[in-house]
Formats: structure tokens, sequence, C-alpha cells
């Protein structure tokens, strides 16, 4: 039986020929079912070998290969086989000859066979498809774009050609292969209006294409992530065809799919929960190097601890198989999970070891990071690793580049910098963005700290390289003029250097460019002041008045983004009614959309700014969807997993003394007993000076009760109660908290003489609390919104609240202990008495 399904597009052509004219040379090379045929054919018929037949030969090669599994390719035993090099020189000869079809086939094939970018082969056939590149079906400029990008020729003046082509004739593209091998080719050359245009067009062919094909909807979402633009309706269309295909995925697919999901900042619970399901399935059959490198690390940072130990034994046995980058995965997976398996970790790290010399500067890295965070023991090992950066850093020329290097390098203990090392980072800071330059001054922190003279003052060898990175973020922030790449630097931005160096003028610039914002910056930069906990009231003023106007636009799950700041500040713009109203209708149709941990969060942002969505807090506490939420968190991070539960709780407990009307019951009493037993009970010198200047002022410590836990586990600093006429109660006979000399509070004897739950009549208990900074806006003493609803709480519980602010306690105005006792006195006994 003929085996058609191997037979090449042209050799099909050739075939509708017909018998008349048959061509031997051809009906033999169709029938040959393995590599060594095909060649065998070419050495005997060298001197018959037409293009076509050229063409048809490397196709049918390649196509033999591709049909293999990874492991079991021999493309290296073909390349240097006497006859494909027959092969290479017949096809050198015959470009002239190849018409575009077969010249573009010919390259891509060639370079699938592992052809040197630099053969004179390769040479001559882009050079010629250069010359025609105009004249190109789109099919053909598709995979001619393939081959540039597989030369790294991305940003060569040939793809900008390209570029220029696709932008002239997109509306006639109509095959989603061919748009979306495009969009991923010249993604490092598109403007943002082809940008647009690509997603307009890719939204309209993901509907009319077969969904079993899950190519098409992977490299959307890989340009989507090469352009850095989270462009949520077409992330979620691309997600629905991926999660309809999750029972054809393998290890591989599923690995580079969740890694450009977590490079935008994608989450969506039903393909995690699908996905895991998938990747235990797959367990049993993952048992090569490659495709259990892959399993281990798409599936142990979600997977169940019995399954996670199952896979942990597996890569010990099979870690001495593992390639370079394989081991590189295996120990980054090991330190996204803080793993604790030192027989493991000794496996992966003598592989890394013994492959040393294969990575790349930024692979060395992230070796470097992963074993040190894993606190893997071997000095010796450490040392090595950072002779080959200080090397790498020497002779890099990549800002982004020396960036990595350098904060790794900061990681690692050493007893003196290098001054060719600090020459090389002062000379590239320069090119680098406000992210970079932050990052390194996260990696001058910790030289300055580490070196020997640092107890006198910085030492001096570094007092230039911080000034070169103030001035440099200084001038990169007054010279930008697009807001949205100045959001995309500020992204990941935090630290002392940034708020204390160029905060204040990034608000500058900011504001500078507010005429710029729209619906699409919106959400990036309110997330960003309420990451800088900065207030700054002209650029929430101008978010909620662009959010209100373009509602619609924006995405439903970004209004959790968008409202955030005017929550956790606590800042009302002069429409804020307007802004909750339209964001609160603008996601309420989504609810059942939205991923359960985000709902959450959101509820939770909407109660400490006091609004309680009836429609949201019925979701959140149906039945359903705490199964799905609980479901959900075993899949997500350690450090979101309990956020989400704490949020949740905080929203249980909000809901329940503010909107007893719903009906949700407090179920989260256990939860709360577990976490107040695994609190350490220390309290801050502070604290320690408030209690014992509160017994003075009331009469005696035993007038004061520390750290009371409230119904609902709130915990106050103090508390006291005070009669009618405002005199102090003291506390006798049962449990109570007391602060020891060390710091730490402890049960000592608690309450009220012939305490009851009910207190004497016209008695009120008053709760004490010192609010630190973590209470204020950075740049002012504007109360945050947790702490006032924290307020609105305890008076809920019947406390009266007395707030101590820290920069009222720490003041120069307070600086004796009268002046102490004479405030305390003010806030417990005339604020009350009014």
């Amino acid at each position: 039986m003929f085996r058609l399904r191997r037979v090449t597009p042209c050799l099909r052509r050739l075939l509708h020929g017909g018998t008349g004219n048959r061509d031997q040379v051809l009906e033999q090379l169709r029938v040959c079912s393995a590599e060594d045929q095909v060649l065998d054919m070419v050495g005997k018929n060298k001197a018959k070998l037409t293009v076509s037949h050229v063409s048809c030969a490397v196709g049918m090669l390649w196509q033999f290969q591709r049909e293999k599994p990874q492991l079991l390719r021999t493309v290296e035993l073909i390349r240097t086989h006497p006859q494909f090099l027959t092969l290479r020189v017949l096809a050198e000869n015959k470009i002239a000859l190849m018409d575009d079809f077969i010249l573009v086939d010919m390259l891509y094939n060639f370079l699938r066979l592992n052809v040197d970018p630099h053969d004179s082969l390769i040479q001559q056939l882009v050079s010629e498809a250069w010359l025609r590149i105009d004249r190109f079906q789109m099919g053909s400029l598709s995979k001619f774009a393939i081959c540039l990008s597989d030369q790294h020729l991305q940003h060569s003046p040939l793809m900008g050609h390209i570029t220029s082509i696709v932008d002239q004739r997109l509306s006639s593209i109509d095959d989603a292969r061919i748009l979306t091998t495009l969009m991923i080719s010249t993604s490092s050359l598109v403007s943002t209006r082809l940008r647009d245009a690509f997603v307009s067009k890719a939204d309209e062919l993901l509907d009319t294409m077969d969904p079993s094909n899950y190519n098409n909807p992977r490299r959307v979402v890989q340009f989507l992530r090469n352009m850095k633009y989270s462009h949520r309706p077409l992330l979620e269309k691309c997600n629905q065809i991926l999660l309809s295909s999750i029972p054809r995925l393998d290890a591989e697919n599923i690995s580079i799919i969740m890694g450009l999901y977590q490079a935008l900042q994608f989450n969506n619970c039903d393909f995690r929960l699908a996905v895991k399901q998938r990747l235990v399935e797959l367990i049993d059959s993952s048992t090569d190097p490659f495709s259990f490198s892959k399993l281990f690390v798409a599936l142990t940072p979600m997977a169940s601890l019995e399954i996670r130990e199952g896979l942990e034994n597996t890569a010990f046995l099979l870690a001495d198989e593992l390639s370079a980058q394989q081991a590189l995965a295996v120990a980054e997976a090991l330190e996204e999970i803080q793993s604790r398996n030192l027989s493991l970790l000794n496996k992966i790290a003598s592989v890394v070891q013994r492959n040393l010399h294969v990575y790349k500067p930024v692979e060395v890295a992230r070796i470097t990071q992963a074993l040190y965070l894993l606190q893997y023991q071997n000095p010796e090992f450490f040392t090595k690793l950072r002779r080959i950066l200080v090397n790498f850093l020497l002779n890099s020329v990549f800002p982004h580049e020396v960036t990595m290097l350098t904060r790794v390098l900061s990681m690692l203990p050493s007893p003196r910098l290098e001054e060719a090392v600090k020459s090389r980072v002062e000379a590239v800071v320069t090119q680098c963005s406000l992210n970079d330059l932050n990052t390194i001054s996260f990696a001058v922190a910790k030289w300055v700290r580490n070196d020997p003279s640092y107890r006198h003052g910085t030492p001096s060898k570094y007092v230039r390289l911080l000034q070169t990175l103030n001035r440099c973020g200084h001038e990169r922030l007054q010279t930008t003029d697009r807001l949205d790449l100045l959001l995309e630097e500020l992204k990941y931005v935090s630290g002392e250097w940034f708020e204390e160096m160029l905060l204040q003028e990034t608000m500058v610039t900011l504001q500078r460019m507010m005429d710029q914002m729209n619906w699409t910056s919106v959400p990036e930069l309110a997330f960003f002041l309420t990451r800088m906990n900065h207030l700054c009231p002209p650029l929430m003023d101008r978010i909620a008045s662009v959010a209100i106007k373009e509602i619609d636009k924006i995405h439903y799950s970004a209004t959790y983004a968008t409202l955030l700041p005017f929550s956790v500040l606590s800042y009302d713009p002069p429409q804020a009614d307007e802004l909750y109203d339209v964001c609160i209708q603008r996601f309420t149709p989504h609810i059942s959309s939205f991923d359960p941990h985000l709902l959450v969060l959101l509820a939770y942002s909407l109660a400490v700014a006091d609004s309680f969505p009836e429609e949201l807090i019925r979701e959140i506490f149906s039945i359903d969807f705490l199964g799905k939420l609980d479901s959900q968190l075993e899949t997500l991070p350690d450090s979101l997993n309990m956020r989400t539960r704490l949020r949740l709780m905080e929203l249980n407990r909000a809901v329940c003394l503010e909107c007893p009307e719903f009906q949700v019951p407090w179920f989260h009493e256990s939860h709360c007993q577990q976490l107040q037993r695994k609190g350490n009970g220390s309290v801050s010198p502070v604290q320690q000076q408030i209690h014992k200047m509160l017994g003075e002022v009331l009469g005696g410590i035993n007038c004061v009760q520390v750290a009371v836990v409230t119904p609902y586990f709130y915990t106050i600093d103090f508390e006291c109660v005070l009669d009618k006429h405002l005199q102090p109660l003291p506390y006798t006979n049962l449990n109570t908290l007391q602060i020891s000399d060390r710091g730490k509070a402890h049960w000592g004897v608690r309450s009220l003489e012939n305490d009851k739950h009910e207190l004497p009549p016209g008695a009120q208990r008053v709760a004490v609390n010192f609010l630190d900074s973590r209470c204020f806006c950075k740049n002012s003493h504007h109360m945050k919104g947790e702490a006032l609803m924290r307020k609105r709480h305890l008076e809920i519980l019947g406390y009266r609240v007395v707030q101590i602010p820290h920069f009222e306690w720490n003041s120069m105005e307070l600086s004796t202990q009268d002046a102490w006792k004479e405030y305390l006195k003010k806030k417990i006994f005339r604020e009350l008495s009014l």
C-alpha cells in the first residue's frame, strides 16, 4: 500500500499529472518507508535528480523524523550521511529553478534537519527568497518567517519587510495557522496599531478554525506573551479552546502553556484543575527523562503531598539521565516548592556540575539562585559558580543579562567585590530600565551591608555607583513620554531605593502624562498606586473619571485592580458612589466567570470600603462556590492560598458584623483558634511602653488587659473598662494576658470584679490600639481602609475605640513621661466624654 500520508505537497501536485508521462524516480521515492531508502535512491540516481526530486527527498526525510518521538529522532545521522551532502549540493545548484513554494519549503526542511544557518546553501536560499518576497503567497511568507526566526533574525531588515507586507495584506489572511505563525515571528517589530489589528483578526479566525487544533490558540497566547499584552477577552477565548483540548495535550505542551499563562499573570481555575487531572493521568507513561522533566515542572507545584513525594522519588531514579536543561528545570521546580529532599537535591546538583560548561549566562544565574534558595550546602561549588558568574558579567553587553547576573552575585557571600564588577555594572546602568535599576539597587545595598567598612558609613567605592543609579533613574523618568511603557517598567519595582529616590519623581511624571490615561492603563496604574501605598488624589480622581467613562471597555475582572487603591487607601474621589456603582454593575453579570480566589479578593476589597453587593456575597457563601474555591486553592502557590483563606475569613467576619440580614454563618472559629495558637505573642517595645503608661494613667496595671481577643477574633492591643463616670474598673480573678519583662504576652489573672458578660450599667469597654506605619499611606497621615474597617467592627462589637497613631506617639511633643501620660488621658477620657 502506498503511504500517501507521507507525500509532501510538491509531490501531490506532480502525482496529479496522470500516467502518460510517468516519473520513475519520483515513483520509487514515493514508496520509500525509511530514511535510508530515500538516501539510497538519491545515491543511485544523483545524475537524474531534478528540483522536484530533491524537494521530495528532503521533504520525506524531515517527515520521517517529524513522526518520531523526540528521543528517537536520528537527525544527526541523516545530516552526516554522504548522500545528504549530495542533496545539499544539488539543492544549492538548482535554486534558480525552484518555484516560490519549493524554495521556501526546501529552506524550512533543511533547517529542520539541522543544516547550519551559516552554510552556503541556507545563505543562498534566504537570499533568493528575499529577492522574491513581495510575490510570495501568505502561506510561503509565513513559513519563511519561521525560517528567519530559527536563525535568530527576528530584528533583521528582512523580518521588517515581512512585517510591512503582513500589515498591508492582513485582511486577506483567512487561515488561523498562517496568521498565528506570522504573529509570533513578527512580534518583536509590531507596532501598537498592528498588534491591535492582529488581536482583532485572531479573535475572528479562532471562531472559524477547527477547535481540535490547539497550536493556533497556543501561538496566540505566545504572541500576547511576547508583546507583554494581557488582552483578557482573547486570552479567555484561547483558554476555552485549550481547555477542550486538554485530553490530547502531553506534558510538554501543558508546561509551555502554563509558562505562557504565568508570564501573562493569567489564572483560570477550570484550566488548572483540568491540567492537574491530566498530568496525574500522564504520570505512569512519563518514564523517559524528557517527558518526565516536563511533567515534574508542571505538576509538582500543585500536586498533593503524596503525589509530590512519588514524583521526587522518580526524579531521584532518573536524575543521572537528565540533560543540562532538564536538571535546571527540575532544580527550579524544587526551589518553587521549597523541597527539603536532600538526596534529590544532591543528585540534581551533581548533574548540574557535570554540565556547567554548556549553560548560558542567564542559566547559570538561574541555577545559582535555585541552589542558594534551596540552602544547598557546598561552599566550593558556590565559589566556582561565583567565578563563572563574574566572568559572564564582565563579558556581557546586554543590560537585562548584566542586571540578572548582578542580582544573583549579590546573593553569594564574598569577602570583597571585584572593582571590575562594579565598573561593568556602572557602565551598563545608563541603558537599564527602571525595573533593572531597582534590581541593581538591591544588589548594591547588599554589597554595602556586607562590606567590612559598612559600620563607619557607606563605603566610598559604592557612592559613585549609587549616584549613577539615582541620576539614571531621574533622567529616565524625566525623558519618558509614553504612559504605557512607563507602567510596564514600573510593574515590579519596589523597595527602599525606589521609594526614597524615585517615587516622588515618578508621581510627578505620571501626573504629567495623565491625559494619556485610558481604559487599558487604568487597572495597571491603580494597582501600582496600591502597591506603593501612595495616596495621590489627582491621579486617583483621573482613574475614577476614566473608569466611569470607559467602564464597558474594562474587562470585568479588572474592576478588582481598578477599585483597589480607593478601598485600600480609603480615598473617595468626587464621583465615588458612581465609580463603585458602575464597577459593581460591570462585574455582576460575570460573577460565575471569575476565578474563585479573585472573587474573594474582590469582595474583601469592597467590604473594606463598606460595600456589600448582595449578589456577590450570596455567591461567595454558597456551598457550590466554597467547594470550587477549596479545589482551586489546592492548585495555587502556598502564599496565595494562605492569603485567600485569610481574606475569606475577614470577609466572613465583615459580613456577619455589618450585614446580619444576609444570615451568613460564622464558620471560621476553629481556623482562627489555630491561627491564634500559632502566634508568638510578642509585643513591641512601644506597646510595652504604652502598657506601663496606661497602668499609671488608669490607676493600676490591673485596670488594663493586653492582647484581648474579641468575638470574631480581632486582637485588641489594650482593653480597659470605664464606668458611667469614666472611672476605670479593675480586672481580677479571671484569665488575662499580661506582658512579661521580656516583651512576651502571657496569661495572668483576668477580668472585672464580679465580671459577667454584661458590664455594669453605664459602663463601656474601651479598645486602645497602637497604629504603626502600616496603617497609614506612606506619603501622608491618611489612615488606610483596613484600620478604619477594624475600628468600625470594634464599635459594632460594643467598644469605644481609641487609636494611637505612631507619628503622634513618637512626635517631639511627646518626649517626656508626663507628656505621654497627658496624651493618653486626653485620648481615653476627654475624647470619650464627647
